[in-house]
């Protein structure tokens, strides 16, 4: 199967990212890291890019002065790498719909909540105030609506009385770190797809995300 092009979308440090340049090394990825994009010149995870030799660029938001310009920017430079797949890994952009309806179907996010529980920011925070017994994340097709894509998959860890907003996030970006380039993997070999809402797993339809 000839390898496909990934372009992965950060804003942070980039652990995420570096689980699927670690899968990459290790062959378990039936993919290439084409590109890594910043909307943030200082992010760390640029620097695990070059570090892996795979292109590292910035395109600073704040360089545009609207968010259509500067989700255009961003497709143009994108679409020099004929993405097969696009994956958001920490991505903090809030993207427009032409965006999301031109890459439907190939662009993925993962959140750190048991969605449709927590859409937004602060989910560890508000598990915790809520006094949920369980927390999680979940990795989604990314549509028009934020955090609220067809989920693909969740991974659930349970909450003790111990745990606070630390954590919660390390014991989630761990679990992220396993699932989310399995899933990727999965799409890669064509065994997820998205048609119209509905995911299909090898040719059918999926009831209900994963748990793993």
């Amino acid at each position: 199967m000839q390898k496909k092009n990934i372009v992965i979308l950060i804003s942070g440090s980039g652990s995420n990212l570096q689980s699927f340049i670690d899968c990459q090394k290790l062959n378990r990825l039936a993919g290439t890291i084409s590109a890594v994009i910043s909307n943030k010149a200082d992010a760390y995870g640029l620097i695990r890019a070059k570090s892996a030799n795979i292109p590292a660029i910035s395109i600073k938001h704040t360089d545009y002065s609207s968010r259509e310009a500067f989700d255009q920017a961003l497709s143009d430079q994108i679409e020099q790498y004929n993405p097969d797949l696009i994956i958001l890994a920490g991505f903090m952009r809030i993207l427009t719909s032409n965006f999301v309806a031109k890459y439907r179907g190939k662009l993925l996010n993962i959140h750190p909540s048991l969605l449709p529980k927590y859409p937004g920011l602060h989910t560890h925070q508000r598990a915790i105030e809520n006094k949920d017994v369980e927390h999680g994340t979940s990795i989604h097709f990314v549509t028009e609506e934020l955090d609220g894509g067809p989920l693909i998959a969740q991974a659930k860890i349970l909450i003790s009385d111990k745990d606070n907003v630390d954590s919660l996030f390390k014991k989630i970006q761990k679990l992220e770190h396993k699932i989310y380039p399995q899933i990727a993997q999965m799409f890669l070999e064509n065994k997820i797809e998205l048609k119209q809402d509905d995911i299909y797993f090898e040719n059918s339809k999926l009831e209900a995300p994963f748990i793993l």
